[in-house]
């Protein structure tokens, strides 16, 4: 996208954001030839840390395609918060209609328009104990096989570093580095002009993921474990192991 279509409110969140940005982390950005020079493509971004939105939108600025990311659309509609929302063109999202599709509308004509959305698959930030990225939500594969667009996986490591995942304080010193790295994009024709049902997008989603965290596995240097950390498993475990616990009591009980 050329620069000159960034947009004054962009430009003005560029000059607040990118000050702050360089003077507290290090960078080691790579894979920039991967972000498509025109039309309409995804990101599919891994998230660690409440910082990295900004150091990750910092990076993609910087290829002159900035992202447009998705946001609850109540928000495009508070003030100078919601001004700002609508200038800088970020992606509401409608999670109130019960048509999963029309959720991610304004997503779908972003990127026919020609813009670059970059999703966070995941849906929050990952609770993976050692911070690989958690199983993903459908979003970015719905959005992907509707308008069969290029989805780049991209990885970043760093900023969590800077502001651990839930930590109140970040840790400045010494200078964190945030890397990223984008990919080349993800094959998902084998999905196309096929019924768009949940096993569909589920098997999508995972091959968005797996690319996202192989991109990570280059930049940290390791392996990621083979079993994906799936937050729906562990809160069913957790419920399990909680509705036990009082019947073992209540036998332990018994028996004495």
């Amino acid at each position: 996208m050329p620069r000159r279509r960034i947009g004054f409110w962009y430009r003005f969140a560029a000059v607040l954001c990118k000050p702050p940005l360089v003077l507290l982390i290090k960078r080691d950005w790579r894979g920039m030839e991967n972000i498509p020079a025109e039309g309409g493509f995804i990101t599919a971004v891994n998230h660690n840390s409440h910082v990295d939105p900004f150091a990750y939108a910092h990076y993609q600025y910087n290829t002159g395609r900035v992202p447009r990311f998705l946001a609850k659309a109540g928000l495009f509609k508070k003030g100078f918060v919601g001004a700002a929302m609508r200038g800088t063109g970020q992606i509401p999202v409608y999670r109130e209609s019960t048509d999963a599709l029309s959720a991610f509308r304004a997503a779908i004509d972003a990127v026919e328009r020609g813009e670059c959305v970059a999703f966070y698959p995941e849906g929050t930030l990952t609770r993976d104990p050692d911070g690989w990225p958690m199983t993903g939500k459908t979003g970015a594969a719905r959005v992907a096989l509707q308008t069969k667009c290029p989805v780049i996986p991209v990885a970043q490591w760093g900023a969590n570093e800077l502001l651990p995942p839930y930590a109140k304080k970040p840790d400045i010193l010494p200078r964190k580095t945030h890397r990223v790295l984008a990919g080349p994009p993800v094959d998902l024709s084998r999905f196309y002009d096929r019924e768009m049902n949940p096993d569909l997008l589920k098997e999508a989603t995972e091959v968005i993921m797996a690319a996202v965290t192989a991109q990570l596995e280059l930049i940290r240097g390791e392996k990621a474990p083979e079993n994906v950390y799936d937050p729906r498993e562990v809160r069913i475990a957790q419920r399990r192991k909680a509705a036990a616990k009082p019947k073992a009591q209540q036998e332990e009980g018994q028996g004495t």
